[in-house]
């Protein structure tokens, strides 16, 4: 077995293309992957996040604010996906409320 540990994503193939990244707490940001590291620290160019809904933080809405260039701690990301061809659904599992 050799020391050296292998990373479970390959970023790579999304360098200088548009993504999504959840974030720990609710937050939801796009932008251009610029690079990333073993840790998942990612650094997203043109960055915009997606505001979070005052009655529910959980949830996001569809106002944005510009963040420009930034840093995403490895710690915090939860998801990264491509920015194009997906699309959020329902979730499958809530059970619907009983009155």
């Amino acid at each position: 077995m050799s020391g050296k540990k292998e990373t479970v994503f390959d970023l790579a193939k999304f360098v200088d293309k548009g993504v999504q990244v959840k974030l720990n707490g609710g937050r939801r940001v796009i932008g251009t992957l610029k690079g990333y590291d073993p840790l998942l620290n990612l650094v997203l160019d043109e960055a915009i996040e997606f505001l979070r809904d005052p009655d529910d933080p959980l949830k996001t809405t569809d106002q944005t604010r510009p963040l420009g260039l930034i840093v995403c701690r490895g710690i915090a990301v939860m998801l990264v996906s491509p920015a194009e061809g997906t699309v959020e659904i329902p979730n499958p599992f809530v059970q619907p409320d009983r009155a």
